[in-house]
Formats: structure tokens, sequence, C-alpha cells
């Protein structure tokens, strides 16, 4: 068998010649001869498969210590360690960027002279067109903004209300910015158990939920659904939330397109919902601008509307009323096929 020296099998490995020593000393991958005089090593063109591997987890970011693991297991095993191995290192990697997002939001807070403020709101909840009953709930204060889209029959309606009434203790402006996530965590378990109560043998209905709550300018955002909210700030929209749907699962795994999930069959599946199992709740702190317009609402505006007239309408309002009724007329305009809940609400200095 023909022997490689380090350097030619470093240049077929694509590897240094020092990684490649590094990688011996560590019995990672010894080489198939070294020199009794000189010491040089030498490597088999065999080994070339398991120099690709070793190669490309530490491209990946893998420590050495794992990768001695994995290149002892067989490939079904190592594919599986990879893969547990990935999953912990994205976990991780959304736990920090929750922790800097924290951070770059307090800091700008500290920026933010705004010690007193409130939201100035509009409220809609429509039936529309094709529906003889209206499961949608739309509430809104100075602190609490929130949108339910109740379903599975006739539960949907209460469901909905009681999903938001379970965070209506929270509105109160005693309780400190820092304990805001904690204290939507235990209340949207407050609100799935609520949604259950009104379960019968025959039927359990679930309901979506989007809110806002709000302490000065820090900002707690629930989700869990298709209701949407939505940011207009500087003059430019961004939507906060993202759908807990079948079909916008297709879209993240990269199996459907944009254009092809608007016009799926079964878009308004739900992959999440309160009263459908263990609840899984998105929850986000953001700091909020003076000058800011929220928009929450349910499927029935923002998938007939689309998004380039949702921003003209939020965006040549001079006041938040004015913006719903542009909004609830251009869900009738399109049809208003489904119930309509609209919440919109500006941050103002109080």
């Amino acid at each position: 068998m023909e022997l490689l020296t380090i350097g030619a099998f470093a240049r077929a490995a694509r590897l240094t010649p020092k990684a490649l020593r590094l990688y011996d000393e560590l019995g990672l991958l010894p080489p198939a001869a070294v020199d009794p005089h000189s010491g040089y090593r030498y490597y088999a063109p065999a080994q070339l498969d398991r120099a690709g591997l070793i190669a490309a987890l530490r491209r990946a970011g893998m420590p050495l210590a794992e990768i001695q693991h994995v290149c002892g297991l067989p490939p079904d095993a190592a594919a599986e360690a990879v893969d547990a191995w990935w999953r912990r290192v994205s976990a991780d990697t959304k736990a920090r960027g929750r922790a800097v997002a924290l951070l770059l939001d307090q800091l700008t807070e500290r920026g933010t002279t705004m010690s007193d403020t409130t939201f100035r709101y509009a409220v809609r909840c429509e039936t529309g067109t094709a529906r003889d009953s209206n499961e949608d709930t739309a509430y809104a204060s100075g602190t609490l903004l929130a949108v339910a889209d109740g379903m599975r029959g006739p539960g949907g309606a209460a469901a909905s209300t009681a999903a938001v009434d379970a965070l209506r203790p929270l509105e109160p402006a005693d309780a400190p910015a820092t304990e805001l996530l904690a204290a939507l965590a235990d209340a949207v378990a407050a609100a799935d158990r609520a949604v259950r109560a009104h379960a019968t043998p025959a039927h359990q209905p679930v309901t979506t939920l989007t809110a806002i709550l709000r302490r000065g300018t820090r900002l707690a955002l629930v989700h869990v659904g298709d209701t949407r909210a939505y940011l207009l700030r500087g003059g430019e929209l961004s939507r906060l939330t993202q759908d807990h749907t079948y079909v916008q699962t297709l879209v993240d795994q990269g199996k459907l397109s944009l254009a092809e999930a608007g016009a799926h069959p079964q878009r308004a599946l739900l992959a999440r919902a309160l009263g459908a199992g263990d609840v899984e709740a998105d929850l986000a702190l953001r700091t909020a601008l003076a000058g800011d317009r929220y928009l929450l609402c349910s499927d029935g505006l923002a998938t007939v509307v689309d998004p380039e007239a949702l921003h003209a309408a939020l965006a040549g309002a001079d006041d938040p009323e004015t913006a719903v009724g542009r909004l609830v007329d251009l869900a009738y305009a399109a049809g208003a096929p489904d119930n309509i809940a609209c919440v919109v609400a500006d941050l103002v200095a109080g």
C-alpha cells in the first residue's frame, strides 16, 4: 500500500500539517506509519474519509472531545450523535440570542426618557360576511393588548374570551418590568386551563392568542397560533410574530414557498393552540419607543389583506380609530370570509 507524506495527505484532506499533528496527539487521526529515525508521519489514502469527517465537524464548530466520540461510532450512531449535538447548539444559540436581545433592549431603554407612557388604542371585532357567529376576541387597555381566535365549533367564542380574560389580572402596572415574561408565562398556563375547562365529552375547543403587556417602555409579547402582531416604527412595518401553522412549518423547512403557502388548502391548520395539548408559547421582551404603532389581528384580516395595504392603512392614519376603520374596510373589500379581530395602539407619553 502506497502511503502519503503528511504534506500530501494534508493537501488531499484540506487540512494543515499542524492540524494533523494535533489530531495525532489526541488520538483522533494517528498516522499509518512513522519513520523511526526522522519521526516523519505517513498516512494511508483510506484515512481520507475519517480526515474529511473530522474537518467537517471542526468547521461546524464541534469540540474535539465530541469529535473523538463521534468518530468512534458506526455511521448511523454517528449521525444521531451529530444531530443531538446540533440540537443542543441550536437551543443554546437561541438562548444566547434572547439574552443578547434583552441586553440590547435594556441598553436602549437607558437612553429613553419616557417615564410615563400609555397605549392610545382602538378595537374592532367583526363577524365578516361568510360567518353566522364570531369566535374572535379583541381587547385593549392602557397596559394590555390582546387578540384571540377560537375555533372547533360552538366553544370557540368562549375559548377565545377565556384566553384573553386570563391575562387581564396582569393589567395593574405595579409589577416590575423584569417580571413581565414570567408573569405572562404563568398567565398563558392559566389561559390554557381556562380553555380546557370549556371542553365537553364531544368537543374540545381551542384558541390562538397574541398579546402585548406594557410596563412603561417595556413590552412583553406572548404568541400562540396564527393571530399576529405588527409594529410600525419610523414608517417601517415589521411583523413581530411567526405563525404556528402546518404550512409555516413546511415553509421553514424549505418544502414550500411563501407563494405556495398562501394558496395551500391547509394553510389554516394550526401546529400550536391553547387547549390543544402541551402549550408552547413564544415569549419576547421588547423596548417600545414613543410614536410606535402596534397592530394585533386575527387571520381574518392578515390573510385577506396584503402586507402593502396593511402598511399603507397603518402609516396613513392619524389615529388608531381611523387605522382600525381602514383595516376593517379592507377586509370587507376582500370579501371578509372570516371573523375579523383588530387592535391598533399607539404608545404615547402619559
